[in-house]
């Protein structure tokens, strides 16, 4: 069953089920604050969101809650190298960049490949270009990440409108204390982590003696997590592929 933030109604909110995890009465506002609740619902969400990216596979995960997909676009511009992105177009941080395509001449966008420029001296590949000063213009085919941006090699001889389109993994979107019947942008039989997280923080905070019992229910719904995100590349043939092995 799928939690929506906070249901006064029907006591189905997520910041109901806190107080009943808690033994505490919904009119007894000081023992645990809607917004300390707030706060730890979002500390959740967010060791939820790590959980599924590590699991996830060929699933690429996303708040159902983002208006649009995980998907950037900036301009190419002629003679640049470097390009930033810390948040997409929506003002979300971006976490990780895991495609990057390049639209060439012809307006076709191919996949170019990462290197990794620092490790120059230890892989076979040549990276001298990215730093050797000569700054050699063309058609870019591979990149480096370093910090929030991406490093083009050749550097590029012509403008493209939207030249660089790259998918990312980006944050959630949080709940305010405001908020009643937003839904966390997770899967709706992962809702109850939502709220068995803060309780565990509330049980620990206050020498509670049952805050091993919510340790260890913080453990089983995050192997929840884990399990339900492992499994989304469903649609995923596994392969078998031959090992061969020189024996002279």
């Amino acid at each position: 069953m799928s939690l929506q933030f906070s249901d006064t109604t029907n006591k189905n909110g997520i910041l109901q089920l806190i107080d009943a995890n808690c033994g505490i009465s919904s009119t007894n506002t000081l023992a645990y604050p809607i917004a300390d609740k707030t706060r730890d619902i979002n500390l959740a969400l967010t060791k939820a969101l790590e959980i599924a990216l590590q699991a996830s596979g060929t699933w690429k995960t996303d708040d159902f809650n983002h208006s649009d997909y995980p998907v950037v676009y900036t301009n190419l511009v002629s003679g640049q190298r470097d390009y930033s992105f810390s948040t997409d177009e929506d003002g979300n941080l971006i976490l990780d960049i895991y495609k990057v395509f390049i639209k060439d001449e012809a307006g076709i966008y191919r996949e170019i490949y990462p290197v990794d420029v620092e490790q120059a001296g230890v892989s076979n590949v040549d990276t001298t270009s990215f730093t050797d000063g000569q700054d050699i213009g063309g058609v870019p085919y591979r990149y480096d990440k370093m910090a929030n941006g991406i490093f083009l090699d050749p550097i590029p001889n012509y403008n493209s409108t939207n030249g660089i389109k790259i998918y990312i993994s980006r944050e959630h979107t949080y709940f305010t204390s405001a908020d009643t019947t937003k839904k966390a942008g997770i899967a709706g039989t992962l809702h109850e982590y939502l709220a068995v997280y803060p309780t565990y923080l509330y049980h620990l905070r206050n020498s509670s003696p049952n805050v091993d019992r919510w340790r260890l229910e913080v453990d089983r719904w995050e192997k929840k997590i884990q399990d339900n995100y492992s499994k989304k590349n469903k649609d995923t043939r596994n392969r078998f592929r031959p090992m061969y092995q020189n024996n002279k």
